[in-house]
């Protein structure tokens, strides 16, 4: 496995009582980041992991009822902190990026999408079958907001095109992985439970460490090290409760057998980068 550069960029975050992302948490509301990942590739070059929040978001949940998704998570976005913005802080344009690898469909993950025209999108078309499938009022209560992603589907490519390989320990497992570039060095991990499709990214940093981004198999690293999961009528509302509870053990499992491995969900406060 090459080893890869990486960097998270936080692009807004939501509010939200803690108590709904932690059986047992406080009743407070507590900050969620929306985490993405900027991974260098020696060959393929940038690429991204999900794009995270943007005005496309606020635009997509102006109306209603789309506007109930903003009043259950309020989204705060500063100005010039789009994903957008910040890359090009760094000197990167959208079209530098050679590929987006979107974790799922939820709005959270794909607002940023329209910020990087011409860009190939890859995901699993059992989300993108899903999202399809059902209507307005269907799509809204899992989270999905076509809208953000319908004027891209023209560049979608799908996980499960990719060649399929069997993980080693200690990831073994999770099953079978997808060889995102075919040369081993980015690995689309399946992540049932939170939403349909989901997939995290493998892959081993300079050091040779091995990072695991998770998404939204888990929304804190606590939840990880203790093995919690939330409300189990949490889980049922964006998924399977019974698949995201074995996606979470196997998760708490592997922080035990190999704390080496840097797991980074895409929603945790520990994991949120310097500004």
């Amino acid at each position: 496995m090459r080893p890869l550069e990486w960097r998270l960029f936080e692009a807004g975050y939501c509010t939200h009582p803690e108590r709904m992302t932690r059986r047992g948490g406080r009743w407070c509301n507590c900050q969620f980041p929306a985490l993405t990942a900027l991974i260098r590739h020696p060959q393929y070059g940038p690429i991204l992991f999900d794009t995270g929040y943007s005005e496309a978001f606020m635009e997509a949940t102006a109306p209603l009822p789309e506007r109930l998704y903003r009043m259950v998570t309020p989204v705060r976005l500063e100005t010039g902190r789009t994903l957008r913005e910040q890359l090009r802080r760094q000197g990167l344009e959208p079209a530098d990026i050679g590929l987006i690898v979107l974790s799922h469909l939820h709005g959270d993950h794909i607002a940023g999408v329209r910020d990087f025209p011409d860009v190939p999108l890859l995901c699993s078309s059992e989300a993108w079958d899903d999202m399809r499938r059902r209507g307005r009022i269907g799509a809204l209560r899992k989270g999905l907001l076509p809208a953000l992603i319908d004027s891209a589907k023209d560049r979608l490519q799908w996980l499960e095109q990719r060649p399929e390989v069997r993980l080693a320990p200690p990831f073994a497992a999770f099953g079978m992985a997808r060889d995102v570039l075919g040369d081993g060095s980015l690995l689309a991990v399946p992540l049932p439970g939170h939403g349909a499709g989901q997939h995290g990214l493998l892959f081993r940093e300079p050091s040779e460490r091995p990072v695991f981004l998770v998404a939204d198999a888990v929304w804190s690293s606590q939840a990880i090290r203790d093995g919690v999961p939330p409300p189990g009528w949490v889980t049922g509302l964006l998924g399977d409760t019974g698949e995201y509870r074995r996606t979470l053990a196997r998760l708490h499992a592997l922080s035990l057998d190999a704390p080496e491995v840097r797991i980074v969900p895409s929603h945790c406060v520990e994991w949120r980068p310097d500004v």
